[in-house]
């Protein structure tokens, strides 16, 4: 069964499961890590960087540590969508929180004016990663 509400534009809408927009907002700020580390390759001198090993991942425990980092919000795409809510209520606000300081921090370290895209997609990954810690703490009670 679909639970309806109505709205005031006279369309029938349905609510939306707490895991799905959890498992969305996961998807979303997944998508703005993944631009926003496609659209730095187009910054000046960042190729000549990766080709000559001078950059911020230069070691392979480097590379392996940003990997785990990255893996975590794709598989909180996952997980919110299987686990028992107790503990998925949990891991979002936890994660919600890592990923939201993760990216306030490096907002307000702007490196120069090529960086704007990235400061820009750091605050709407901030907002993103907040509104889970929001969700997951206003979790629906039976």
């Amino acid at each position: 069964m679909i639970d309806t509400k109505s709205s005031n534009s006279g369309y029938k809408d349905f609510e939306v499961n707490i895991k799905v927009k959890l498992a969305m907002l996961w998807t979303s700020v997944t998508l703005c890590y993944l631009y926003g580390d496609y659209f730095e390759l187009y910054v000046p001198d960042k190729i000549d960087g990766l080709i000559n090993g001078n950059n911020l991942l230069d070691s392979p425990m480097k590379l392996f540590g940003a990997s785990i980092m990255l893996a975590i919000p794709a598989l909180m795409v996952f997980l919110s969508l299987i686990l028992k809510p107790n503990i998925n209520r949990i891991l979002n606000i936890v994660f919600g929180l890592f990923f939201t300081l993760i990216m306030l921090l490096i907002a307000s370290v702007q490196r120069n004016e090529w960086y704007t895209f990235y400061v820009f997609l750091a605050i709407i990954e901030s907002i993103i990663t907040a509104l889970i810690v929001w969700y997951a703490i206003k979790w629906p009670k039976e």
